[in-house]
C-alpha cells in the first residue's frame, strides 16, 4: 500500500533515504513544487530572532529607534499607520503598554538572583537574497504578519536596504491583547520561514525555505552580531578564527575538528536520501526533475568543516598573490 507524504520534503528528507526494499513512496503536490525549488536552488529565505534586549524597556526604546534609523525611515504598525521621528520608540512603548508589563515582571519575579525578567518583546528580522525587489519583501512580511498577528499581538516593523540583502525588522508585543505569552521555538521558525517564502511567492518572487543540512550547508549559524559584522567585513570572530587557521597552514600542519566525521556522515545522509528522491520522481514518471533532483545530489558542497571552508579561503588567496608575497600569516 503507497505511503501518503503530506508533509513538505523539508520536514523530512531522511525519510526517503531509509525506504524498505519495494515500499512505495507517493509524493504530494506540495512536496514535488518543493523538490523542484531545492533543485533549482531557488533563494532561501531567512527568519532570525535577535535575543538581547528584549526584555529591558529602555532597551526596547533603542530598538525601535534603530530600525527608524533615528527617525529617518518609517515605521509601520499593525493597525497601517507610519510613524516617523526621534520618539516613536517612546510612542509604540507606551502604546503597548510595555512599562506596565516590566513592572509586572518585576513584582512577578521577586528579587530572585540570576533571573532574567521576562521578554517584553521578540525581535524579529525577515532577509531575502541580494537583489530582490525590497517593496516585495516588505508587503510579503506585512501579509504574513496581519495573518500571523492581527488582533493578537501588536507589532511594528520597518524595511532596511543599506545592507544587499533586504530585510524587514519586525518587533512584536510577547503578551497579547488577550493575555497569551508568544514563544518562539525551533518549529515556530521554520512554520515562519515557510509562511514568508509562501507569501513571496504569492507575490511573483521566487522563495525557498528548506533546512541547511538539505541544502548540505555543514558550517554552524553564527549569532546575529557576528553575521552582520562579517557582512562588514567586522568580525573580530571571524577574522581571530582566520588568523587562527592561517598559522597552522603556516605550520603545515591543519588539525581536523572533532565534528568533522559527523559532518561527513550528514552529508551522505543528504546524498543518499536526495539520490532516493530521484529514484521516487522515476517511478512517478517525471524522468526530468529526477535528472536534476541526481544531479544536484551530486552537485552537494563538499562536507567541509567552518575551519577547513576557511583554510580553501586563505590558501586561495594566497594563490592569488605574487609569489614575492605569498605568505600565510600576519
Amino acid at each position: 500500500m503507497p505511503i501518503r507524504m503530506d508533509k513538505e520534503l523539508s520536514f523530512d528528507l531522511f525519510s526517503y533515504g531509509r525506504r524498505g526494499p519495494g515500499q512505495r513512496v507517493q509524493l504530494s503536490k506540495g512536496e514535488i513544487e518543493q523538490i523542484a525549488r531545492t533543485a533549482r536552488r531557488t533563494p532561501e529565505v531567512m527568519v532570525k530572532v535577535l535575543p538581547k534586549g528584549a526584555n529591558n524597556l529602555g532597551a526596547v526604546r533603542r530598538h525601535f529607534s534603530y530600525i527608524g534609523r533615528e527617525g529617518a525611515l518609517d515605521v509601520e504598525t499593525d493597525d497601517g499607520e507610519r510613524l516617523r521621528g526621534d520618539d516613536v520608540g517612546e510612542d509604540l512603548a507606551e502604546n503597548w503598554d510595555l512599562d506596565v508589563m516590566a513592572q509586572r515582571g518585576k513584582l512577578d519575579l521577586g528579587t530572585p538572583t540570576g533571573k532574567q525578567a521576562p521578554r517584553l518583546v521578540h525581535k524579529v528580522m525577515f532577509s531575502m537574497a541580494a537583489g530582490t525587489p525590497p517593496d516585495k519583501v516588505l508587503a510579503a512580511v506585512r501579509n504574513f504578519a496581519r495573518e500571523e498577528f492581527a488582533l493578537k499581538h501588536r507589532y511594528a516593523m520597518a524595511l532596511h536596504t543599506d545592507e544587499p540583502h533586504p530585510h524587514v525588522h519586525v518587533v512584536i508585543k510577547a503578551v497579547s491583547d488577550q493575555g497569551q505569552r508568544l514563544n518562539i521555538r525551533k518549529a515556530t521558525l521554520r512554520e515562519w520561514r515557510a509562511e514568508f517564502a509562501r507569501h513571496l511567492r504569492a507575490l511573483g518572487v521566487p522563495a525557498n525555505a528548506t533546512p541547511r543540512h538539505v541544502r548540505g550547508e555543514t558550517c554552524p549559524h553564527k549569532s546575529d552580531g557576528i553575521y552582520r559584522a562579517s557582512l562588514r567585513g567586522e568580525s573580530t570572530h571571524i577574522r581571530e578564527r582566520a588568523e587562527a587557521v592561517a598559522r597552522e597552514l603556516k605550520a603545515g600542519v591543519l588539525r581536523v575538528e572533532s565534528g568533522k566525521a559527523k559532518v561527513v556522515r550528514t552529508h551522505n545522509d543528504v546524498r543518499r536520501a536526495w539520490l532516493a528522491v530521484s529514484d521516487v520522481l522515476t517511478q512517478e514518471k517525471q524522468p526530468e526533475l529526477a535528472a536534476q533532483v541526481r544531479r544536484y545530489a551530486e552537485q552537494l558542497p563538499p562536507p567541509f568543516t567552518e575551519k577547513e571552508k576557511l583554510a580553501a579561503r586563505i590558501l586561495e588567496h594566497a594563490r592569488k598573490l605574487p609569489v614575492h608575497e605569498r605568505q600565510i600569516s600576519r
